[in-house]
């Protein structure tokens, strides 16, 4: 039981000391934001590798999330007389929930991981500590670009997302199911509000990126310098993001949906 207890108390007291270097992390990557401002070449490059080089993996996933969704919530609203509601159910589901939600899955497998094992490989090869001493800060010239660049990126990837979703919807309820294209439409320009929806599907995609991009950043530069460490701090990265995103969900959709 005593080994037990102290265990306990290993973990918890080694979680908050990293959590505690996490946020002194986070402090000075938005110290080093003005360096970036003026040098938009070192974000705009990273916006490519993080953002663009996803794009393919939103638009086909969105497509076919959209496409089961259509399916799905046809023979679900077919029960009750309202196929007619279809393009409001695929709209809010995916601006809602699903948007935000699997982009940011995908952003965080695709574009954590990469940013994780990239960090860490430049630490685990001494590019890092080179920069040092050389007297070139690593968080200003490699941290904050990749952060931004993902801050911005999410929102956008999650837009695409929940747009190409939609398009998917309306290729299956109106050119295979029959759904009256004027209805699909025009309920979902009658049912979608654009501060409660669209607004709120927005703040959700902003903080996924947030979370996401600051944990690959993280994990990459505080990965132990060796083939195994960033390994395993990749691993911590999809793990992490995956728990914080659906936690955050939770807690956002309780704000701003429920009575909480």
């Amino acid at each position: 039981m005593l080994n037990y207890f102290q265990r306990l108390g290993s973990t918890s007291l080694s979680t908050a000391e990293r959590l505690g270097r996490a946020s002194i992390f986070f402090l000075n990557i938005l110290l080093s934001i003005p360096s970036v401002i003026v040098r938009p070449r070192l974000l705009f490059s990273q916006m490519y590798s993080v953002g663009v080089l996803s794009f393919s993996l939103i638009v086909i996933s969105g497509l076919f999330v959209g496409m089961v969704l259509a399916l799905q919530g046809f023979y679900t609203l077919s029960d009750f007389g309202a196929e007619g509601m279809l393009g409001v159910m695929v709209a809010a589901s995916l601006i809602r929930e699903l948007g935000p939600v699997v982009a940011g899955l995908l952003f965080a497998g695709r574009a954590g991981s990469a940013l994780t094992a990239e960090i860490g490989l430049m630490k685990a090869t001494e590019q890092l500590s080179g920069m040092e001493m050389m007297a070139v800060d690593p968080v200003a010239r490699i941290i904050t670009p990749r952060f931004l660049a993902g801050l911005i990126s999410m929102p956008i990837l999650a837009t695409l997302f929940s747009a190409i979703g939609i398009i998917g919807g309306y290729f299956i309820g109106v050119g295979l199911l029959g759904i009256d294209e004027g209805g699909y439409w025009s309920q979902m320009q009658a049912k979608i509000d654009f501060n409660q929806d669209i607004i709120n599907g927005l703040i959700k995609s902003v903080v996924f990126g947030w979370v996401v991009t600051w944990i690959a950043v993280f994990e990459g530069y505080d990965a132990i310098p060796t083939s195994e460490g960033v390994s395993r701090a990749t691993t911590r990265t999809v793990v992490h993001s995956a728990f914080a995103i659906l936690v955050l969900d939770f807690i956002l959709t309780a704000l701003m949906f429920g009575d909480i």
